[in-house]
């Protein structure tokens, strides 16, 4: 079969050369030219565990090749982005969709299947997509099968998980979810629930919009403990046991392409009937400012003002930085008038070593969970002015008995401690 994937990103590219790995001739398609021309050479722009192995072994087989321009094939996949718009409820921004489909539509044919990968609002497909295809006097499920098939992987373990995770199939029509299961068919080893695409669309959207609930009650209730004096960490810990109860993390806020983004999909098409997700959202894009307030608390009563900075990426161990509520916390910090440095060995744009991003500092803040920060050396604590971590994701977990360790589980007697200090000197 051959297979033309629009778009090379997190999830395009690791799809793109699984389809060649199970023998299909594929064409991935972008519109950077640079892009393209490394990926053709073996060089990838993305941090994914495997990825660089499979793409040598399908440049080897001549299953894989890059290009700015789409080429004929028997099945279409388009996993282009599709940010918010800046629009009141920050509605799905289908622009990236629509030139997606206008730029394959040229070569495609009777017989065809088309597969939208990206993450979409309700009614996408029917409203924007189905009438695209079939002003080219197609009829979609039978001269062209057309389907919703979103992808729900972890960055991190995308390879394995592509293969291996259930997989919705959400036609147009019957006719178009079976000729999408019998393309994802060829490697897909976990259940394909067959369903519509509408229910396709929205069942992506709840996956991301259920988490995104679940981290803000647990941001709120980080919040609830520090005002009350109470170790939230522990009352997480000890809910949890509970067999019917499951509460997240607190964190520094909520990034990435997913759960930053998608519920906003699902109040923009019905704001009145969607305030709870609202009211998640809010709380979780308010924990950015928190962690820069509990920063400035932390920080009152020390000499200096550098603090360092642990990670910018929105999760562990990628170097992903879309929508990373680290990088508001730096901007919010700068603002605020501190001297930043920054530590991320995932991040190719921060050169800095731990010894050097911490010399001279009164404070480490933790807000990507690498596994390289579960032990942070002394090497590193040794050259702070103030040996003082505050750890906004609850990862560390060797200290040196010399370091001040802070987190949303003691955040209230850290903070207290600092009052007091103040009120002494």
């Amino acid at each position: 079969m051959k297979i033309t994937v629009i778009g090379l990103g997190y999830i395009g590219l690791p799809t793109a050369i699984l389809f060649a790995k199970y023998g299909h001739k594929v064409t991935g398609v972008d519109l950077s030219s640079f892009m393209t021309a490394q990926l053709n050479a073996g060089i990838l722009h993305i941090e994914e565990p495997g990825l660089e192995k499979e793409l040598e072994e399908v440049l080897l087989l001549g299953n894989f090749y890059a290009s700015t321009q789409p080429v004929s094939a028997d099945a279409y996949i388009i996993a282009v982005p599709t940010p918010n718009k800046a629009d009141q409820y920050q509605s799905c921004d289908t622009s990236y969709i629509e030139a997606a489909i206008a730029s394959i539509l040229p070569y495609v044919k009777i017989g065809d299947t088309i597969i939208v990968e990206s993450t979409i609002a309700p009614r996408t497909m029917v409203d924007i997509v189905q009438p695209m295809v079939e002003k080219n006097d197609f009829t979609v499920g039978k001269d062209i099968f057309l389907a919703h098939c979103p992808e729900r992987v972890l960055p991190g373990n995308i390879m394995h998980e592509l293969v291996h995770n259930p997989r919705i199939i959400g036609g147009i029509t019957d006719a178009c979810t079976e000729k999408a299961a019998a393309v994802y068919g060829t490697f897909v080893k976990g259940e394909m629930m067959k369903t519509q695409a509408g229910e396709a669309e929205i069942s992506k959207l709840m996956e991301n919009t259920y988490r995104d609930v679940n981290i803000a009650l647990a941001n709120e209730l980080a919040k609830i403990s520090e005002h009350l004096g109470i170790n939230a960490l522990r009352v997480i810990e000890m809910a949890n046991k509970h067999p019917r109860v499951n509460i997240h993390q607190p964190g520094p806020g909520v990034g990435g392409h997913c759960l930053a983004v998608d519920p906003y999909f699902v109040i923009a098409s019905a704001p009145e009937q969607s305030p709870l997700m609202q009211t998640a959202r809010a709380v979780n894009n308010s924990m950015p400012d928190y962690v820069v307030q509990q920063v400035q608390a932390l920080m009152a009563n020390q000499e200096g003002n550098q603090v360092t900075l642990f990670g910018l990426t929105y999760k562990g161990n990628i170097d992903d930085i879309r929508e990373s509520p680290a990088m508001e916390v730096r901007d919010g910090l700068l603002e605020a008038g501190f001297d930043i440095r920054v530590f991320d060995p995932h991040v190719s744009e921060q050169p800095l070593t731990g010894e050097e991003a911490c010399e001279g500092s009164s404070l480490i803040i933790v807000l990507s969970d690498h596994d390289e920060f579960r032990k942070i050396p002394t090497s590193y604590t040794d050259r702070m002015r103030e040996a003082m971590i505050f750890d906004t994701k609850n990862i560390v977990q060797h200290v040196d008995a010399k370091v001040n360790y802070v987190n949303y589980g003691n955040l209230y007697k850290a903070k207290r401690t600092q009052e007091t200090a103040m009120v002494q000197s």
